[in-house]
């Protein structure tokens, strides 16, 4: 891999991991989404700050969004990106699925 290619995986990674962190601050900032992403998960946000940076579970957050075409198209209004970018992005994590 030559470093320009390097270089732009690193970016679209860290891009990615932006978006994903986006995602997460919308989901604690509503109340009635918190819920639901906690009795979806059972991941409560005490348990956020443990587990912040790992890309599992990044990747689950942007599943949570991706599972909830509402609050996808409400997410991605608020951060002024298309509808598809979260599902772009959902790629670079593991245990990403093609169906999105």
């Amino acid at each position: 891999m030559t470093n320009s290619n390097r270089t732009k995986k690193n970016n679209n990674m860290e891009y990615a991991e932006t978006i994903a962190l986006k995602a997460v601050h919308f989901i604690l900032t509503d109340d009635e989404t918190q819920q639901k992403f906690i009795d979806n998960t059972g991941i409560f946000p005490s348990d956020f700050e443990r587990i912040i940076k790992d890309p599992e579970f990044l990747g689950g957050v942007l599943d949570f969004l991706l599972a909830n075409e509402d609050k996808l198209i409400e997410f991605c209004t608020e951060n002024e990106i298309t509808p598809e970018e979260p599902s772009r992005v959902r790629r670079l994590f593991p245990g990403a699925t093609f169906g999105y």
